[in-house]
Parts: structure tokens; C-alpha cells; sequence
């Protein structure tokens, strides 16, 4: 590993996890992709080539070894170990940062007392524990043929095409570079507007202005809190806050996703809410995070906590029910079906393919090309990997001793966690090596654990950590790790890069949201915020309301034999019958592809993630990514191959750097604008209720 590498690397590791953790706390989250820092350090690392001298380092005279400053040329093994670092920082700073998730709910949400020491071991402990699970699993899962990671070929594909040199005859329009340089500068510019001066522009719902005092036209068109039919966003944060940038997914996947966006916006929420009154639905906002009380307030957990953080069930008892609001509830169901969908049709389609791949990877009888190019290079001791994963459990454990009322998961929650762990990872894994689909089981997770420990929400939490974000940790490490055995990078580097980038992400990813919890004034507490305020945290919302549903109340309060919730749990049976129909038309009617192309699991994730994501976010991301991967995909194919990941990347990098300017020159000073473009969507009745006699400040009683 050069000199460049570890400089570059670890610069762009703390740049992603610094962003993307800022990020995430705003009402429109930003997740920037490791393709930024593909990109960008290319033309650095070419820099450093041309202008260090060719001199040798010595550390404390050659005791401790030495590097030379300018070994030669960049080059590609180089680009991608910087790579490796920098997606250590969107592991982290991402969608997957669940550790940061649950220990932000713990301390803004619950305002639990917790040490950073605390802190930090839950952090670094979730990461090196799916490490340990990645290297005890890499020979079944890296080295086979038939595990070949389909996610990866984008990242190949564009280190090859920023490596070899364009064609200056033939190559039309200005080089990836410069292309990249334009579109950051005017998305930096841009950004000013959505992010500063025109935050109207996120959630542009143009019917609350033509229909003022109308309630049902505010809950159908509101962007934020209503249906957002018709409304739309100009905020590149806000349509790739939840599901990524949309450039860069399949059109079969955003076809799929679309299809079950319709069903559930336009047809399922609207007839519960409207015709059947579903849940009690009337009595509360269509679409809200927040929890409610029967009489339609906002439920307040305070009272129904003790000071160890437990279920005070006379207080409960008491106090009412918990309800949601309708499109919550109705994606929470979602969840069921998408789980045991995703297993049957994995099963359906991929069955004999993954029985046969998968005994062919545990006896690993066949090597592909690259594992066979691999063995070349001095190999990564199985000890290694197997000292983090024992490591993480032992001190996982004795925090489970050490810090057992913060913690509330008992030695034997951890264990059982681990097992889980254990056991699903491997096929997984499989599945998402061969077919690009992460079966997810949170809603298992969090019944068992719900069940087995009713009334404490943190150890739901950190059940959810250990049992099931740690798996997903371990295949984000096995996907680099197919990478490095694509690109031909050394073990020993790569083991390096991982662990050293997980170490310095995991400490930043804390000490920036330690940081923002203690000096930004009532960051997550939207009651208490400033009315157009960015930081209203609706991820960790969605988080610390999982936590009361699935831990403080329980699953069996709430969807047992007498919860008001009970039939969603049908939803389970629905999504293992829905894949079975489209398998047996596809194998009757073999001609007809686009049978086999009906995806159930992805048509259910049009239902996923609302909220947090509003059906604006959603809407505006299928728009786009139909634009630039259908039709600009089929009719400008050499654009789309030329410029599309680099136009993503570009557009989160120049998004993300002002929204940091903003902050730190503009809203950490107090320098707020107030006036009619600083109103996120103009629609204040959108959040009433419709039900007779329910009272709520600010809207009218039928």
C-alpha cells in the first residue's frame, strides 16, 4: 500500500462518513456513494504522482520500516484500495449506520444518560463483528465462480473506464472529468435555492395552493404530509434521500417499484382511509411518523416509561392504546409480506441454481478465473478475522455485564443474537451473490426479541444491531471483498484498508453525531424546533418509533390476537402465495420474458420506507430514474454509458458540499430567512384528522 493510497483513502473514508453523518440527521437525507470518491481521486492521485518527490521515507530510522513517497505512476490498484476506504465511510454514514441510529434514539429520543465510551464499543463492536463474519465466510462466498456480486461490475466497469485512455476522434462531448467538473459547480449553485433561500422547492404541492381550505385536498396533494399526488421535488437531496440516486438503478427495478407505488398510493391508502376507515384511520393524520393516542394526540412515551426505561404497564393501561397513522400501519404490514416474498421467490426462481452453486461453493470443487489469479499473493490467515469476531463477542458481552441498565440486553439477548447472526449470514449471502437480493428479516428479528423481551425498547435496539445489522455489515465487507478479487488487489491489503477504514469511520461516525446532539438546539424534536427547521431527524423518527412498537409496547400488544393491528400479520401468508402464480405463468408461458421479469419483492419496496420517505421523494425518484435509465438508456445509449454515474456523482458531491457550507456559514449562526419560499409545502390541514369530535390545535372539528 503506497503512500498515496493510505493519504488519499483515509481523507476520502473521513470526507463520505463526515457528510454522510451529517446528512442524515436533515428532513432530506443525503446518502453520497463511494462513486464520489471513485471519481474525484483519480485526478488526485495523478496530482500527487506529478509533483512528490521520488524519495524514500524511513520511520524511526527503518525500524519500523519505510515507504517511498512517489513509487511511479497512479494507478488502478491504488484507486480502488482508496475506494475500499471511502465506501468504509458510506457503510457507516449510510443507510446501514443502524448503531448511530439506535444510540441517537437513546439519547434524544429517550434522553438516556450514556458514556461515549459506551458509545463507541456499540459502534466499533457491530462493525468488526460483520468483518468477522465476512472473513469466516469469504471461502464460500468470494472465492466460488458462481458468487459473483452483480452490485460490483458498476464499480469495475467505471474504474476500467476511467483508466483507459478516451479516443479523442471518436469520444464525443467533453471527458468524464470536465463533465463532472460542470455538473458539480451548477448542483453546488443550485443547491443555494432548496437548501437556503427556496426551500419550497423540496416539496413543490401545487394543490394546497389552489384548494386552500380543503382538508381532503391538502391530505391527497401535501408532499410532505399527504399523499403528494401531483406534487413534486426540485431538490436532488429529496429524491435520492431514501432510495439512492435513481440513476443508477435498473429500469426493471424501478418498473417493479413503481408498480406497487401505484397500488399503494393510489389504491390501498385512499380506500382504508377514505372508504373502510381501517385501523381507526380518520381519527389521525393520512400519513404521519409520529405516534398517537385514541383521542388523536400525539403519544406521549414519557408516561408510559420508567426511569429504568422499561414498560410501565399500569401507566399503559392507563394512558390508552398506541395507534398509527394509516399509511405507517399499512407499511409496516408491507415489511411482512416483503420478507416472505422475497424467500419464496428467491427459492421459486433461483432454487436449483443456488442448491447447486451453494454446494459447489462449500466444497469449493471450482475456483473462478480470478480466485485462481488470487492464490498468487500471500493470503490472509483465517486467525486473523476469527481474533475481531471473538474480540467483538467477548466485549459485546461484557458490556451486556459492565453497562447492563443502559443496555438492557441481557448476556443470553446477545448470544442469541449472535446465533442469528451466524446462521442467516451464509445464505444470505448466497442470495445476494447470485442474484443481487438481500432477503431482509428485521420484522423476525424484532418479533422474537419483541416477544422474548417485552417492555424494553433499547434492548430491541441493540438485538436489532448485533442480530441483524451486523449481517448486513458483513456483506457490504464480502461485496469489497469480490471487488479487491476482481481488480486483482493483494488479501493482506485489503484486510488493511477494511479494518483500518472501519476504525477511523466508526470514530468519526461518532464523535460528528455526538457532536451534533450535544450543539445543535433540540435537533430531532420537531415540536420543539423551528417550524422550517432541517433537523427533524425522520430517519431516526421511523427508528425510535420501531423501538416503541417493537420494544416498549411489544408485538404482542399491538399485532397479537386482540391488538388493533392483528390482521396485518396476514400479510405474511399473502407475500409467500403472491411469487407462485408468476413462477407457474413463467414456466408455462416461456416465450412471454416479461412474465419472469414480475419481481413481488420489488414491487413491494414501492410500499417500503413511508415513512420516513414521503411519497414525493418516491415519486420523484421512479420519474427520474425512468428518464435517464429507460429512455435515455435506449435512445442516447453512449451518453448514458459515458456520463450517467459520473452525472450521479456529481450531483450528490456538489448537493453535498454546499449543504455543509450552508450550516456552518448560514444556520449554525442563526442566520435564518422567514417568508413565504422558506414554507416547506404549504399545506397545513394535510396533517387533521376527519374523524367527528377528534380535537387537534390548528384544524377544524366535524
Amino acid at each position: 500500500m503506497t503512500f498515496r493510497a493510505w493519504t488519499l483513502g483515509l481523507a476520502s473514508c473521513v470526507v463520505l462518513i463526515f457528510l454522510n453523518t451529517f446528512f442524515t440527521y436533515r428532513t432530506q437525507p443525503l446518502t453520497i456513494s463511494g462513486i464520489l470518491a471513485q471519481i474525484l481521486v483519480l485526478p488526485a492521485g495523478r496530482f500527487m504522482a506529478a509533483v512528490l518527490p521520488d524519495r524514500e521515507v524511513r520511520l524511526l530510522g527503518g525500524r519500523l520500516g519505510s515507504f517511498n513517497l512517489n513509487p511511479g505512476p497512479f494507478n488502478v490498484k491504488e484507486h480502488v484500495i482508496i475506494t475500499i476506504f471511502a465506501n468504509c465511510g458510506v457503510s457507516y454514514g449510510g443507510g446501514d449506520a443502524y448503531s448511530i441510529g439506535a444510540i441517537t434514539v437513546m439519547k434524544a429520543y429517550y434522553k438516556q444518560t450514556l458514556s461515549f465510551v459506551l458509545a463507541l464499543l456499540i459502534v466499533l463492536t457491530t462493525q468488526i463483528l460483520g468483518y468477522g463474519w465476512a472473513g469466516m465466510l469469504r471461502r464460500y462466498l468470494v472465492d466460488p465462480a458462481e458468487m459473483w456480486w452483480p452490485s460490483n461490475l458498476a464499480q469495475v466497469s467505471l474504474f476500467r473506464a476511467l483508466h483507459e485512455k478516451e479516443d479523442g476522434e471518436k469520444s464525443r462531448g467533453p471527458s468524464r472529468m470536465r463533465f463532472f467538473l460542470i455538473v458539480f459547480f451548477a448542483s453546488f449553485a443550485y443547491y443555494a435555492l432548496p437548501g437556503y433561500l427556496l426551500p419550497i422547492l423540496t416539496f413543490f404541492s401545487w394543490a394546497c395552493w389552489v384548494w386552500p381550505h380543503s382538508i381532503t385536498a391538502q391530505q391527497v396533494g401535501s408532499g410532505y404530509h399527504g399523499l403528494g399526488i401531483g406534487a413534486f421535488t426540485l431538490d436532488w437531496a429529496g429524491i435520492s434521500a431514501y432510495h439512492g440516486s435513481p440513476l443508477v438503478a435498473p429500469w426493471a427495478s424501478i418498473a417493479n417499484t413503481a408498480v406497487g407505488f401505484v397500488m399503494f398510493i393510489y389504491i390501498i391508502v385512499p380506500l382504508c382511509y377514505w372508504q373502510f376507515n381501517t385501523f381507526d384511520a380518520r381519527r389521525f393524520p393520512i400519513f404521519s411518523n409520529q405516534l398517537f393516542t385514541a383521542a388523536g394526540q400525539k403519544y406521549d412515551t414519557t408516561k408510559v416509561l420508567t426511569k429504568d426505561f422499561d414498560l410501565n404497564v399500569a401507566a399503559y393501561d392507563s394512558y390508552g392504546k398506541l395507534y398509527l397513522s394509516p399509511l405507517f400501519a399499512i407499511s409496516i404490514g408491507s415489511g411482512f409480506l416483503r420478507f416472505t416474498s422475497t424467500i419464496v421467490h428467491v427459492l421459486l426462481f433461483h432454487g436449483s441454481d443456488m442448491w447447486k452453486q451453494s454446494r459447489s461453493a462449500m466444497n469449493a470443487v471450482k475456483l473462478d478465473v480470478h480466485a485462481k489469479l488470487m492464490q498468487r499473493y500471500k493470503q490472509v490467515p483465517q486467525w486473523w478475522f476469527l481474533v475481531l469476531l471473538l474480540g467483538s463477542v467477548v466485549v459485546s458481552l461484557l458490556m451486556a455485564f459492565v453497562w447492563k441498565e443502559e443496555v438492557q440486553l441481557p448476556w443470553w439477548g446477545m448470544l442469541f443474537a449472535f446465533a442469528l447472526a451466524f446462521v442467516v449470514t451464509l445464505p444470505i449471502g448466497v442470495i445476494q451473490a447470485t442474484t443481487n437480493q438481500q432477503p431482509g428479516y428485521d420484522i423476525i428479528a424484532q418479533f422474537m426479541i419483541g416477544y422474548a423481551l417485552p417492555g424494553k425498547p433499547i434492548a430491541n435496539l441493540l438485538f436489532k444491531i448485533y442480530g441483524r445489522i451486523s449481517t448486513v455489515h458483513a456483506l457490504s465487507f464480502l461485496a469489497d471483498l469480490k471487488l479487491g478479487h476482481y481488480m486483482k488487489i493483494p488479501p493482506r491489503c485489503m484486510y488493511t484498508a477494511q479494518l483500518v477504514g472501519t476504525v477511523v469511520a466508526g470514530v468519526v461516525n461518532l464523535a460528528v453525531a455526538w457532536w451534533m446532539l450535544d450543539n445543535i438546539e433540540n435537533i430531532c424534536d420537531v415540536e420543539a424546533l423551528h417550524p422550517d427547521s432541517p433537523w427533524t431527524c425522520p430517519k431516526y423518527r421511523v427508528t425510535f418509533d420501531a423501538s416503541v412498537i417493537w420494544g416498549l409496547i411489544g408485538p404482542g400488544r399491538l399485532f397479537g390476537r386482540h391488538g388493533l393491528y392483528r390482521n396485518l400479520v396476514w400479510l405474511f401468508v399473502v407475500g409467500a402465495v403472491l411469487p407462485v402464480p408468476v413462477w407457474l405463468l413463467s414456466r408455462a408461458f416461456p416465450e412471454k420474458k416479461w412474465i419472469a421479469l414480475i419481481n413481488i419483492p420489488v414491487i413491494s419496496y414501492g410500499f417500503a420506507g413511508m415513512p420516513p420517505a414521503t411519497p414525493t421523494n418516491i415519486a420523484t425518484w421512479l420519474v427520474t430514474g425512468t428518464i435517464f435509465n429507460y429512455f435515455v438508456f435506449r435512445y442516447r445509449k453512449g451518453w448514458w454509458q459515458k456520463y450517467n454515474y459520473v452525472l450521479s456523482a456529481a450531483l450528490d458531491a456538489g448537493t453535498a458540499f454546499m449543504g455543509v457550507l450552508i450550516f456552518f456559514a448560514l444556520q449554525n449562526a442563526h442566520h435564518e430567512l422567514k417568508w413565504w419560499g422558506t414554507e416547506v409545502d404549504h399545506c397545513p390541514l394535510a396533517s387533521c384528522p376527519t374523524a367527528p369530535g377528534i380535537v387537534v390545535k390548528g384544524c377544524p372539528v366535524f
